[in-house]
């Protein structure tokens, strides 16, 4: 085997990604204070061809050289926008037609797993803090909660990891 040179993958330029069709799937951040971890995001939602990130808070945003240097680009190649306040994106998202769900750990949360069904054509996931999760009046407004099955002795993981786990998934069961 012999890895591919970045010449041989015959990636999207940014004006074919824009003009290219997307995955119905927006990321919500939610006071997300990492720059690395809004980068990361920023770079699995090119991968995934995303309709877009949403930036809300605290959250920063581009142009800055910490997220480019783990979006490596994504923060020009993927539409985002910016809400002062979380609940005025969620508003805007439902007003859209997106369901929105929180990735979060609540009572009535429905575990992530290959069995998971989309019953929507359009969606919104809701990813949190990285000290306090997502908002509790933000979740309230969510239609649903997704959470991370996990099986060690934390309760927790980087935001960015758990992006990628959830777009992973629900790339995959918004194709089916």
């Amino acid at each position: 085997m012999q890895k591919l040179k970045i010449t041989e993958m015959q990636r999207l330029s940014v004006e074919e990604y824009r003009d290219s069709r997307k995955t119905p799937l927006v990321v919500v951040l939610d006071h997300v204070r990492s720059l690395y971890n809004v980068g990361s995001i920023f770079r699995t939602a090119d991968a995934f061809r995303l309709e877009g990130v949403c930036l809300c808070g605290i959250t920063a945003r581009p142009p800055h050289p910490e997220i480019h240097k783990t979006a490596l680009g994504a923060e020009d190649s993927v539409p985002w926008q910016y809400f002062e306040r979380t609940e005025d994106c969620v508003r805007y998202l439902k007003q859209s037609g997106y369901t929105i769900l929180a990735v979060e750990q609540c009572d009535k949360s429905t575990m992530l797993s290959s069995e998971f069904r989309v019953q929507s054509s359009k969606l919104a996931v809701v990813l949190g803090n990285e000290v306090k999760g997502v908002q509790q009046q933000v979740v309230d407004m969510c239609d649903g909660c997704l959470e991370i099955p996990q099986f060690g002795t934390k309760h927790s993981m980087n935001v960015s990891v758990a992006a990628g786990i959830v777009i992973w998934q629900l790339f995959n069961a918004l194709k089916k």
